[in-house]
């Protein structure tokens, strides 16, 4: 699974995921992409599982790209656990997604597979999703 090899600080703070994706909204290496139309933060193990659809499907031909790396840590806290004595370790990571933001790209494929393999992979995210193309879809 995806995750920085190091950070300059460990914890780091919720942050908020208003707007819209200005940088990656667009395809810059594939033919079809999953575009994200609503925001939210995607775990590296949710990244990993859609890879791992699209790899499948299209039968190991063609490329993938991913297009976010989870690079903001959540922590968290054992259950029943008292108020104070600092924040908690890390627990996962997570990339934060806007809307307009494409997540992976996919090139080398027929287009109704490439489709089909990008639907399938946005079943595994937590967000609403689109295909997009080169040729606009």
């Amino acid at each position: 699974m995806l995750q920085p090899k190091r950070v300059k600080y460990r914890n780091k703070q919720r942050g908020r995921m208003k707007g819209l994706a200005v940088s990656g909204s667009t395809l810059n290496f594939g033919e079809f992409g999953l575009k994200a139309t609503t925001p939210a933060w995607v775990t590296s193990r949710q990244i990993e599982a859609a890879r791992r659809v699209i790899t499948r499907y299209a039968r190991r031909g063609g490329r993938v790209w991913i297009r976010v790396f989870p690079d903001k840590s959540v922590t968290a806290r054992a259950a029943e656990t008292r108020m104070g004595k600092g924040k908690g370790a890390v627990d996962h990571w997570v990339a934060v997604v806007k809307p307009g933001r494409i997540i992976f790209e996919l090139a080398g494929v027929p287009e109704d597979e490439a489709k089909e393999a990008l639907k399938l992979a946005s079943a595994k995210l937590p967000l609403d999703t689109k295909v997009v193309s080169v040729q606009g879809i």
